[in-house]
């Protein structure tokens, strides 16, 4: 099997989606989002799983990597529609918190290029929610980060799926071809 093989390149994908889950899961335990956290720990897992099925040319770890695939994506989209405000969801609920706490995106407050020394002190106090506000001069709305979070692990897991796919009926001709 050569370096550019559907295996090497799902390995690549895995170790890809790990890091860049790690990443997230390092963001959302920071802004205390309980549902983002739980996805993201499942999937990590579900990923070790299928680098493992990967390596060890385990089929079952690679399906069970593909189904949790399919649940991964449907998860990014909903939390997409959720920040864009799609579908009659709305980024200011509190499902991602699972209603236990009132915390959000830590991206909200520490977005980049976000910059909250321009309020006056006594603007502060003739304002019943302060946090309404949103015009700090940030480059990029926290909600877009969001968005782009999603996006990048939608991508990353697209392509895993379809190496997925090919692995797995790689593995099942290998094993058919030992049967003979």
């Amino acid at each position: 099997m050569g370096c550019c093989s559907g295996r090497c390149t799902l390995i690549f994908i895995c170790t890809l989606q790990l890091i860049t889950a790690l990443e997230r899961q390092a963001f959302d335990f920071l802004g205390y989002q309980w549902a983002p956290i739980t996805v993201n720990f499942l999937h990590i897992i579900m990923v070790i799983l299928g680098l493992f099925g990967t390596i060890q040319y385990r089929a079952r770890y690679v399906v069970l990597y593909l189904v949790w695939t399919l649940i991964w994506v449907a998860w990014n989209v909903f939390v997409s529609c959720l920040y864009l405000d799609l579908g009659g969801l709305s980024m200011e609920s509190d499902l991602l918190s699972l209603g236990v706490s009132s915390h959000r995106s830590w991206w909200k407050d520490n977005g980049p290029g976000c910059d909250d020394r321009d309020f006056p002190t006594n603007r502060w106090q003739s304002l019943e929610s302060p946090e309404l506000i949103s015009a700090r001069g940030c480059w990029l709305e926290y909600q877009y980060i969001e968005v782009l979070h999603c996006t990048v692990q939608l991508i990353i897991s697209l392509l895993g799926f379809v190496y997925a796919c090919y692995v797995v009926t790689t593995f099942s001709v290998e094993e058919g071809s030992y049967c003979k």
